[in-house]
């Protein structure tokens, strides 16, 4: 399968075709991380663990910043 980098905004991109996004359970909005591996480049979806526990670390920060501030010193 091919695809064609286009312009999109000021950046560009692919489009990836809707039955392998159907056979991979890839919607809008989920996150991919790009591999680069011997002058090849690999989209793996983000696993929902990792999601999960960067979302939950964030609120932690949020919610004891003042506390995290001062053990920062």
């Amino acid at each position: 399968m091919n695809a064609t980098i286009r312009k999109i905004g000021n950046s560009e991109g692919i489009i990836i075709p809707k039955n392998v996004l159907d056979r991979l359970g890839l919607k809008a909005g989920d996150t991919l991380e790009i591999r680069e591996e011997g002058g090849s480049i690999s989209l793996v979806p983000e696993q929902a663990d990792l999601t999960e526990q960067l979302k939950a670390a964030r609120m932690g920060m949020q919610k004891y910043k003042v506390a995290l501030r001062e053990l920062a010193k």
